[in-house]
């Protein structure tokens, strides 16, 4: 999938900045590749970009409209589908992640095809998976979970990939959604497989390498959110990580979109061992990674300490702190 940059970030009408994080993420680690965003009037969501039409973005030079939302279901509002056919009329491309494929729209399927432009549904993948076989393979692995959704395990997991090739360790970001796809370029959107190959194609994703190669896997949902909580275990099984970092945002009282309390840290820990062990009797929590945004300088560095004091792991911010010790800790425990 051969997506054409610079993007014009489509964010609709979206109610709150994580239903942007799409859009984003983009933003946060391919800035180069964006040229503004697009708003409907009442979205609560800004990407900090230029603010554009769909004729000024075309003018800049953009080349696809990415609809840069993670909304619940995956779905395509009704009322959206205007604007992406008004972006193919102008001669762009669209890309998407939600659940919706484009092509199956009737309208914005015919406008593609009367102006040549190409439809991207990136959370679909053509390749056909195995189930999962659970044998160990060669080389290393780290899987980011986390006490919930949208708490920054792909921003950990590429910072962690950023750090690790400065320290010249072999190390690859394998995406498991379709942001870290639009990012990275590769990799496969894991809750758009059926439900009995989630594991295969894991397994797929972070296939035989060398013994001291480092996949960086994108953790999905959490263990304990009864929403995705599927998607995570088989994501888990497949992956085998030899380490794990837990991810956590800790001002919240419940998890995204339901009315449970997130867990704790230890309890993530304790189960995803108990969990990861079927398929890797190895697995070991090597960090924490905390989402600090809401906390002050002060506060935040306080509650680093603690939580590390707590754990005894380091835990780190990636944003406000990196996520240097997280890498020392990785070549203490299995080298170079």
């Amino acid at each position: 999938m051969e997506i054409a940059k610079p993007y014009l970030l489509f964010l609709g009408d979206v109610q709150d900045q994580l239903a942007a994080k799409t859009a984003m993420g983009i933003v946060d680690w391919r800035p180069e590749w964006c040229v503004g965003q697009l708003r409907l009037a009442g979205c609560k969501a800004d990407t900090g970009l230029p603010d554009l039409t769909i004729a000024e973005a075309v003018a800049k030079g953009a080349k696809t409209m990415v609809v840069g939302v993670a909304n619940a279901g995956g779905v395509l509002p009704d009322h959206w589908v205007t604007e992406i056919v008004a972006a193919l009329e102008a001669g762009l491309d669209v890309a998407t992640g939600l659940h919706k494929r484009l092509n199956a729209i009737p309208s914005i399927a015919g406008a593609a095809t009367k102006h040549h432009r190409k439809l991207h549904d990136v959370r679909f993948s053509d390749v056909s998976f195995a189930t999962g076989k659970g044998t160990k393979r060669p080389g290393l692995r780290l899987l980011t979970v986390g006490t919930d959704c949208s708490v920054g395990k792909k921003y950990t997991a590429l910072a962690l990939e950023r750090e690790m090739h400065k320290r010249g360790l072999s190390c690859d970001f394998r995406a498991t959604g379709q942001t870290g796809v639009l990012i990275s370029g590769r990799g496969l959107a894991l809750d758009a497989v059926v439900a009995d190959f989630i594991s295969g194609a894991a397994e797929w994703l972070s296939p035989d390498n060398d013994p001291r190669h480092w996949d960086v896997i994108e953790g999905q949902g959490s263990l304990f959110h009864p929403s995705f909580a599927g998607v995570t275990l088989g994501l888990l099984h497949g992956a085998q990580p030899d380490a794990f970092i837990v991810c956590h945002e800790p001002t919240r009282a419940t998890m995204r979109g339901v009315k449970h309390p997130l867990p704790s840290i230890a309890e993530v820990i304790e189960r995803t061992v108990l969990e990861g062990a079927l398929t890797n009797p190895q697995i070991a929590c090597t960090g924490i990674a905390i989402n600090t945004e809401h906390l002050s300088e002060e506060v935040a560095m306080s509650y680093l300490k603690e939580t590390a004091e707590a754990h005894g792991l380091p835990c780190v911010d990636p944003i406000r702190t990196g996520v240097a010790p997280l890498v020392d800790e990785l070549i203490r425990r299995y080298g170079r």
